[in-house]
């Protein structure tokens, strides 16, 4: 019962906010209170929109700059594989010819 109660003041209070902007939208003080009122919100929700395209470029290149270290670092740490590889296969080849009898 609330909530029905709840709903129709909501639903009044739309009805009536419609009603009061159509009555103020026809006196001229009304259209340019409207104008001004327009203009402002166009203003705000462009520098909203710079500011985002702003942060999105700036992110995006800190995100560049994050996949350019670390593919540096994944080649870095292949090389250091690849040379780790080299010597384990040296030392075994050494160990080997250490521990072979002699001909």
């Amino acid at each position: 019962m609330v909530i029905v109660r709840s709903l129709v003041w909501f639903a009044f209070g739309i009805v009536g906010g419609f009603v009061a902007a159509h009555l103020v939208n026809k006196d001229p003080r009304g259209q340019e209170l409207f104008a001004q009122l327009d203009s402002r919100i166009s203003e705000f929700t462009d520098r909203m929109s710079d500011a985002y395209h702003e942060q999105e470029t700036r992110l995006s290149d800190i995100l560049d700059d994050a996949k350019g270290v670390a593919a540096s670092a994944a080649g870095h740490a292949a090389d250091a594989v690849n040379h780790a590889g080299d010597a384990v296969g040296s030392a075994a080849a050494a160990a080997k010819k250490t521990l072979s009898p002699s001909d």
